[in-house]
């Protein structure tokens, strides 16, 4: 096997280690293989890739769907990122509970999130490049979202471990509702 593969503290939650084959050229590493998610228990299949570019401080979350709910491998290609998955699922234990670890591309970890997750992350390096596969396609008539700072939820963006006074949020971001005001999960 390529890949090492735990379970998080959150139903579903896996944080994935690559091996990673270093020599004075660089390095490789496999990012995804079907039959070691497969042997792992993630019988999964990607259908999108998505990257983004982001500098220190750039928040992006927390996001979801409604319908075409998406399950997402998640990693940091270039610099450092806390990464976040709040559980949405009403009938889960951990209903309203979040998970985080840091991604980046010293250790080239990766985390998989399931469906009915909400996801965010907040670029903690100078800058970072992101980048995500999703099991199902991109629905912006059934997308969501919950506030980055719901007091409800209590996520720890570790800001100030990271000399970050307030978090950089696009404008769709800042206007997120509430956890106790979403009206449907799932």
């Amino acid at each position: 096997m390529e890949i090492e593969i735990k379970n998080g503290r959150l139903e579903g939650i896996r944080h994935i280690r690559p091996v990673v084959y270093n020599d004075d050229r660089g390095y490789f590493l496999e990012t995804y293989n079907q039959v070691d998610f497969k042997n792992a228990g993630l019988n999964v299949d990607f259908l999108q890739d998505n990257e983004s570019k982001s500098i220190k401080g750039v928040l992006r979350g927390m996001h979801f769907q409604t319908k075409h709910t998406q399950g997402k491998l998640v990693r940091c290609i270039y610099g450092k990122v806390l990464d976040v998955a709040v559980d949405l699922r009403n009938k889960s234990a951990t209903f309203g509970k979040w998970e985080s670890v840091i991604l980046d591309s010293e250790t080239k970890n990766m985390m998989y999130i399931p469906e009915g997750f909400a996801h965010g992350f907040l670029v903690v390096s100078e800058e970072a490049v992101f980048s995500y596969k999703c099991t199902d396609y991109y629905a912006p008539g059934y997308e969501g979202g919950i506030r980055w700072d719901d007091p409800d939820i209590g996520i720890d963006w570790q800001l100030d471990e990271y000399g970050i006074k307030a978090p950089l949020l696009s404008e769709k971001d800042q206007k997120l509702p509430y956890f106790k005001n979403n009206i449907k999960f799932f």
